[in-house]
């Protein structure tokens, strides 16, 4: 079976090896960089960034945990080495991956003839399966202004060669809210301009405010239900006019970063000519990969779902499964959403609006940090543990985070989904004393009234 992959991203490689492990003579096409946007100019460069504004903000307030400091600065050029040796490290794991699996790479840009035909910078490739895995690029909308080169997008904003004094961010999705949390830590002055009523719209709405305080505490100015309206270049900086409360009010900055959102990337594939169907290029395909063409599969961002890494890399599984005679679907609700903050912020299954919007009958059980012993001792006590339970039976519908360690805690948060565990399960479950974890187990508690180290409602 010969099955070419096109994208090198999180899901295109993850689908290449896991073909190539079921037996497929595999060949993967990438245009730039093995590791797609994650690696290259998302997920990773971001999140080294991130730990640079954490060293520096914990450099500051390290008396407070008796170990003295004095003359701290920020080396940011040293700073964005590290990132960029951090990709390289990765992208050339990801290249032995290719070579330790038989995986053929082929550098070039990917355009269908017909559904049986793709070419590769013009030379046709032969096939018996193919998986698309094309990736997003950054969207943007028709600001008056919009061209000024004070404008960057998240890849320009990873690229910086000095810490902007001023940036304003249009957007207040994860994109927005992690850049200005980096550049703020490290002493921007940040404004972020959000349209809807709240910044990161699609997490639980008690958490994401619990993030918008901590933001606002340390100097960031958050305005919501606010829209930009134009742009306009001065000599040594920009104004942007943004209309909100019935006012427009100017914000002059160094910088200006656009991140709402982001939109497939297939025009360059030519769909059409295969037949594959798409709406305004989102490729249509079912829960197991599949196009409308049975040759064809496609996972990830270009099929304009949750535009995540690790959505992208189980699709990539599923497809490759599938094209090699196994049986497996894409199940969403274990699908855990992080936002890398201080402090983090995830949360997997239904949020308190759905539940509510659905008419579900549910319980909530709440714990906060403050609370929780490991938390104190790492002096991060800011946010809490929400869980969330059907009222009947208790079984776990979401679990949301706003705290420490909340990215990685959240992987047993999907797993009880996954599982369909029940409150009782989870209470049932000891976990190791002391650590943040523990809050998870603590939050159960609550649900039922019996949380041991706070005061039950």
């Amino acid at each position: 079976m010969k099955v070419v992959v096109i994208g090198g991203g999180p899901g295109g490689y993850v689908a290449a090896i896991r073909a190539a492990q079921l037996g497929a003579e595999v060949t993967l096409v990438e245009k730039e960089n093995l590791g797609g946007t994650c690696l290259n100019k998302g997920c990773i460069p971001t999140k080294a960034l991130l730990q640079t504004a954490e060293v520096f903000a914990d450099a500051q307030k390290s008396a407070d945990f008796g170990v003295n400091t004095s003359g701290v600065t920020l080396d940011f050029a040293k700073a964005q080495t590290r990132k960029q040796a951090t990709v390289n490290q990765l992208v050339g794991g990801v290249g032995g991956l290719m070579k330790a699996n038989k995986i053929t790479v082929v550098n070039g840009t990917a355009s269908f003839v017909d559904k049986d035909t793709i070419a590769v910078d013009g030379k046709p490739l032969p096939f018996d399966k193919i998986i698309l895995a094309t990736g997003s690029v950054p969207t943007t909308v028709p600001i008056s202004g919009i061209d000024s080169p004070r404008v960057v997008d998240s890849t320009g904003a990873l690229e910086f060669s000095e810490v902007p004094a001023s940036m304003v961010i249009i957007g207040g999705g994860v994109i927005g809210v992690e850049f200005g949390h980096i550049y703020s830590t490290l002493g921007a002055d940040i404004t972020i301009v959000e349209a809807q009523d709240e910044i990161l719209p699609f997490m639980d709405m008690e958490l994401a405010k619990i993030v918008r305080a901590k933001l606002e505490k340390q100097g960031v100015k958050i305005l919501t239900k606010a829209k930009v309206v134009k742009i306009l270049d001065t000599a040594t900086s920009a104004d942007v006019e943004v209309e909100h409360e019935g006012s427009i009010k100017t914000l002059g900055c160094e910088k200006i970063l656009m991140s709402v959102g982001r939109k497939v990337n297939t025009a360059e594939l030519n769909l059409d000519a295969a037949g594959i169907s798409h709406e305004n290029g989102r490729i249509i395909v079912d829960k197991t990969g599949r196009t409308n063409v049975p040759s064809i599969y496609a996972i990830g961002d270009c099929t304009g779902g949750v535009m995540l890494a690790h959505v992208a890399s189980v699709q990539g599984e599923i497809a490759a499964e599938n094209i090699m005679g196994h049986k497996a679907v894409y199940d969403e609700k274990t699908n855990p959403a992080c936002v890398y903050t201080n402090p983090e912020l995830a949360g997997v299954g239904m949020t308190e609006e759905q539940a509510k919007a659905q008419g579900i009958d549910y319980i909530v059980g709440r714990f906060p940090f403050m609370a929780n012993g490991k938390a104190l001792v790492m002096g991060s006590t800011e946010g809490m543990v929400k869980v969330i339970a059907g009222k009947r039976y208790g079984e776990v519908l979401g679990v949301h985070i706003a705290g420490p360690r909340a990215t990685d805690m959240i992987a047993q948060a999907a797993l009880a989904i996954k599982v369909e565990a029940t409150l009782d399960e989870i209470v049932d479950t000891i976990c190791a004393h002391p650590t943040v974890a523990e809050s998870v187990r603590e939050a159960t508690l609550a649900a039922y009234g019996r949380a041991i180290h706070v005061p039950n409602r």
